[in-house]
């Protein structure tokens, strides 16, 4: 076989992904909790000044209404050790529960605590507390970062708080209901200046329709999928379980690509635009690349998902 799930990894190895992005993650981490949740909020505040953040769906916060509910009973001072055990990955029941919720659920926990901040029902950050020096540094990198790349810096970091999932035992994974397909009446099919192949057409045009079970066909039985800056996902099935999770009602907004024959067969495309994504809509359009790994028999047999590091990588294709 001319490729591996690795050796797959490097095509169009010119591609300049955002890797601003989690070496600002890392930075993050290792900030003590207290700042972490203070960088947050300070965070969340500059950016509602220029972003428009979607309430999420009922179907989200169904999940997370319980927690969310026995945190609003509890005084400021035990809410306060609540998100700092969530930050310090403690191993607490609010902990082990967020550990078993889908990243839209979290991501609405915390909105929804956002909320309740700025209505007084949840302890604030206290009056005239100041950042450590490196918080307030990797709070000035944030800042100088794009639209898009500050709202993955964010969405990562509360992702990864919690227990972690690989302790639990037999835990059972929560997500929201998959959202039925658009009607095939109400589909618009996207175009690709450079890009015939109809794998990678359907491939977009099954993505804006929330049409899993269609998606999941392009890929050969081994396929593998990487999201930005993480390890790829093998598999068709673990592949479905995260289009259901985290792929909901995305908007991806191709541009233009170029596709090249590779070894034994296989071809190789590459495809850059934008996406926009539920919880920003239209207020954030993602610089994103697509790098796609066809066998011969036109089966996705890998793609890798690129946040880039500009603007300005949306025009290259090169090799």
């Amino acid at each position: 076989m001319p490729f591996t799930i690795d050796s797959a990894r490097g095509i169009f190895p010119n591609t300049l992904a955002a890797d601003a992005v989690p070496a600002t993650i890392a930075r993050f981490t290792q900030l003590s909790a207290e700042d972490q949740l203070a960088l947050i909020w300070f965070a969340y505040l500059e950016m509602g000044k220029a972003i428009t953040i979607a309430a999420p769906g009922a179907a989200s916060m169904q999940f997370a209404e319980g927690t969310l509910n026995d945190i609003k009973k509890m005084s400021f001072q035990e809410q306060s050790q609540v998100m700092c055990d969530l930050a310090n990955r403690a191993d607490t029941p609010v902990g082990r529960t967020y550990a078993t919720w889908s990243a839209n659920i979290k991501l609405g926990f915390w909105y929804q605590l956002g909320q309740w901040m700025e209505q007084g029902m949840v302890a604030p950050i206290p009056e005239g507390y100041q950042l450590s020096a490196n918080a307030s540094a990797v709070l000035q990198s944030i800042r100088n970062l794009d639209s898009g790349e500050q709202i993955t810096v964010l969405r990562n970091s509360v992702v990864d708080m919690g227990f972690d999932p690989k302790k639990l035992d037999g835990y059972k994974r929560v997500a929201e209901p998959v959202v039925p397909p658009t009607d095939i009446a109400k589909r618009v099919s996207v175009s690709i200046k450079g890009v015939s192949s109809s794998t990678v057409l359907n491939y977009m045009n099954y993505l804006n329709a929330n049409d899993f079970d269609a998606l999941i066909e392009l890929f050969a039985a081994d396929g593998a999928l990487q999201p930005p800056f993480q390890r790829p996902i093998v598999g068709k099935e673990a592949v479905l379980r995260f289009f259901r999770e985290e792929c909901q009602n995305l908007k991806l907004l191709p541009e233009q690509g170029v596709s090249e024959p590779a070894d034994d067969n296989y071809t190789q495309v590459k495809v850059t635009g934008k996406v926009q994504t539920p919880w920003f809509g239209a207020g954030v359009g993602m610089n994103m690349a697509w790098r796609f790994l066809l066998n011969p028999e036109g089966k996705i047999y890998f793609v890798a998902i690129d946040l880039l590091a500009s603007p300005l990588e949306l025009l290259n294709l090169a090799r």
